[in-house]
């Protein structure tokens, strides 16, 4: 049963898939790109090209983020922040996410995606410095913050602060519910326990469901609890499997990359079961699946980072972009080029079941389970993050009180998604994600001083003590 058999039984299906295309080309035009990526841009160079010269000391206070620091605020340990932020981001787009990109706009997508990254490192330590910086508390105590927040409190001398506050706000429970958080993920799920362990869909679903209402109903803590636990175990088995495969075709590494960086600037022309793409379609594919799977500027991974126990926005921010290099730079990049490399992206097959194959190519069974088992851990991780992410948007707009149905509308919605297809599920999921964008783009550029002065003053602060 598709999308369309379920909303509405309309006349016309094609024509409904053809609108929702046309209204996708529209939202990831030239304006949502430029803004997206000049966003990144700008506060490269204004932050000194931070995500290079300050990498090594965000990874080493990701080592060190266990544990919360003393006279801090907040719900959860900034390494449960950091993996609660992992868990939504490291799912179907590093897997998925890839093979689709890869498939519709060639190996010049994953070019475009180490583009969006670079510069999304940027985007997401201020997003999530300015997260911590206005977060507040609700009246029972929990932490709530996030572009809602900082829109609101940060640009509270605009007029316009409020309304483009509740439109990200909008938008976030539209993405959580009906884009990056269920329909796409558990569509995952479904699908690799079927090419997995032949499970029917229906089974799938009402286990997934059930799980996900379980584990939501405890809350943030809860949630963090099986993000710590899953999301490095989960990540270091895909990593060494990906690395197997790579060292195993090293010598065709060199020519991969060289294809990606090519088909980049070129059109690539069509072969096999690829029917061809043009640079526009590989530059829009590869933004909007970067933006999809690392999430930097989507405003998602500041609302975990308001929730934890750190004194300093700077050091928040600092560990929260190592969610983008954790997610795009390193997994991403593994999944693309083990494609590329295993020519599939040349085949018929289209997702889940192309990923499958370029891994069961080389790694025979045991890549089968590589990808199935490891896209239901991380789709599962990242439906249980996105439940967070778009429960303090619903509490933004309706209050406390709210929270409790909003959790049974979402798991509603991890039901349906069990019984969708795949192309209408990724198109509605790229319109939400860049409408969700936009609020939050406008408000990083606004609070652009307050970005660069907090930044300076801390690090003034570092060298006066060392």
């Amino acid at each position: 049963m598709g999308l369309l058999d379920v909303i509405g039984y309309l006349p016309d299906h094609s024509s409904m898939l053809a609108y929702l295309t046309e209204i996708d080309r529209l939202v990831w035009g030239p304006p949502l790109l430029a803004l997206l990526v000049g966003t990144g841009f700008f506060y490269t160079f204004r932050l000194g090209f931070l995500q290079i010269i300050r990498l090594p000391l965000a990874l080493r206070y990701v080592t060190l983020s266990g544990r919360p620091e003393k006279g801090s605020l907040g719900d959860i340990t900034s390494f449960g922040s950091l993996t609660t932020a992992l868990a939504a981001t490291v799912g179907t787009g590093n897997i998925v996410g890839v093979a689709t990109a890869i498939k519709t706009g060639g190996p010049g997508a994953l070019f475009w995606m180490w583009v969006a990254a670079f510069f999304g490192m940027a985007t997401m330590y201020a997003e999530c410095m300015l997260s911590v910086k206005y977060r507040t508390f609700d009246e029972k105590g929990q932490v709530s913050g996030g572009p809602m927040y900082y829109i609101k409190n940060g640009l509270a001398d605009r007029s316009y602060s409020g309304l483009l506050a509740k439109i990200f706000a909008v938008f976030g429970i539209f993405v959580g519910c009906m884009g990056i958080g269920t329909f796409t993920q558990v569509n995952a799920i479904v699908d690799s326990a079927n090419i997995t362990f032949d499970i029917p869909v229906i089974y799938t679903g009402a286990v997934v469901t059930i799980l996900v209402f379980l584990v939501t109903i405890g809350g943030i803590r809860s949630i963090a609890k099986v993000a710590q636990l899953v999301v490095p175990t989960m990540a270091t088995a895909y990593v060494l499997g990906s690395l197997l495969i790579l060292f195993l075709n090293i010598e065709q590494i060199p020519s991969a990359i060289a294809l990606v960086i090519r088909s980049a600037f070129t059109r690539t022309a069509a072969t096999g079961g690829f029917l061809g793409a043009s640079i526009m379609m590989a530059i829009q594919l590869g933004v909007a699946r970067g933006v999809f799977s690392n999430e930097a500027g989507l405003g998602s991974t500041p609302i975990a980072a308001a929730a934890a126990k750190v004194t300093s926005p700077v050091k928040q921010g600092l560990i929260s972009m190592t969610a983008t290099f954790f997610d795009t730079i390193i997994v991403c990049s593994m999944t693309g080029l083990v494609l590329i490399i295993s020519g599939s992206w040349k085949g018929e097959l289209a997702g889940a079941y192309m990923t499958n194959y370029a891994y069961t190519s080389v790694l025979e069974n045991a890549g089968t389970y590589v990808v199935g088992v490891g896209l239901m851990f991380f789709a599962f991780t990242t439906i249980l993050g996105w439940n967070y992410y778009a429960e303090r948007c619903t509490e933004f707009l309706f209050g406390v009180k709210a929270i409790l149905p909003f959790k049974f509308v979402y798991v509603l919605m991890v039901a349906l998604g069990a019984f969708l297809t795949l192309d209408v599920i990724w198109i509605l999921a790229d319109i939400f994600n860049g409408l969700m964008a936009v609020p939050n783009l406008i408000a990083l550029i606004a609070l652009r001083k307050v970005v660069i002065s907090e930044t300076k003053e801390y690090f003034a602060e570092m060298e006066k003590g060392s």
